[in-house]
């Protein structure tokens, strides 16, 4: 599927395409492919390495064509895990500019929104790739609150009790963490990449490009904060887990050892030999009573020692 916005006008859509419109292309069908190879003349090697669902953060030239692809946040709906991060590419051209990302994503629809709603005036292509960047952090920093929510949630039903399916939903929380930290930090190295590749120009902003960098570090530095909070929540209920086990085993050892006391004493007075007082009229209720006896002694000793 892919749109024609035009950057002059507020990103307003327009029917077909011309020269220095943006193309923003999602979940790509034959067609796009088409448009985007014989009607726009775009390498079809960047195409393919826009299709790596691994492809790490980087530029690419290519004659007048320029690659940038960065690493954007999504919520995930394969694999089991909350969120996850996809390339999205950014080609650039002599009168082409043109996004491609293969999945689906909130990220680009807002970000069309926000410019349209505040106003903000793009005129170059740098700014319209800084703004991408700036964007895509401001979605980590979003979805990085959600994942703290569902942290948060998930150790409040920990605290009732400790189930499985709780300390599986952090443990895939943390997987969406460690995609964060290295999408975060591959776009941040890409941005020191298109600064030093520009040094001495005029091509970007350093204004902007300084609050991308900001927005950029924060967003890395928020996830690993999580990460060092999550990793130190299921440290913690790990060793809840591991204390209630030892607790239960006692628990157990000191049921049994109490048990086995009467199962000796009648143990010997069951055995086909002549045993004293064995025969009296009162064996039977004095054997029960011996054994009810040191039952009670053993647990008030265990009491004593904290194993019942």
């Amino acid at each position: 599927m892919r749109k024609f916005l035009s950057i002059k006008d507020k990103f307003a859509e327009q029917p077909q395409w011309d020269a220095n419109c943006w193309v923003n292309v999602e979940c790509p069908d034959q067609d796009d492919f088409e448009f985007l190879q014989e009607t726009l003349r775009i390498p079809e090697e960047f195409l393919e390495d826009i299709a790596d669902i691994d492809e790490r953060p980087r530029t690419e030239s290519e004659g007048d064509w320029k690659l940038i692809i960065l690493r954007i946040p999504m919520r995930n709906t394969h694999e089991g895990l909350p969120f996850s991060t996809v390339p999205i590419g950014v080609i650039a051209g002599k009168d082409v500019l043109v996004t491609v990302c293969y999945f689906q994503t909130e990220m680009l629809s807002d970000f069309v929104h926000h410019v349209r709603r505040k106003n903000i005036e793009i005129t170059t292509k740098s700014d319209f790739i800084l703004r991408i960047i700036y964007s895509s952090a401001y979605w980590f920093q979003k979805y990085l609150k959600s994942v703290y929510n569902q942290v948060n949630d998930a150790e409040k039903e920990l605290e009732k009790s400790i189930r499985n399916e709780d300390l599986l939903q952090l443990m895939k929380l943390q997987k969406s963490l460690v995609f964060f930290n290295t999408s975060l930090r591959g776009n941040e190295m890409m941005i020191g990449r298109l600064k030093k590749g520009t040094q001495g120009s005029n091509s970007f902003n350093p204004d902007l490009v300084e609050d991308v960098v900001i927005e950029l570090k924060q967003a890395y530095n928020t996830v690993n904060i999580y990460s060092d909070i999550l990793t130190g929540t299921m440290d913690a209920f790990a060793s809840i887990i591991s204390n209630n086990v030892n607790a239960i085993m006692k628990r157990m050892t000191s049921i049994s050892i109490t048990l086995m006391i009467p199962t000796l004493i009648a143990s010997f007075y069951g055995m086909n030999v002549s045993i004293d007082y064995g025969s009296g009229p009162y064996a039977f209720f004095g054997i029960i009573l011996i054994s009810a006896l040191l039952s009670a002694v053993s647990v008030i000793w265990f009491r004593k020692i904290k194993w019942f």
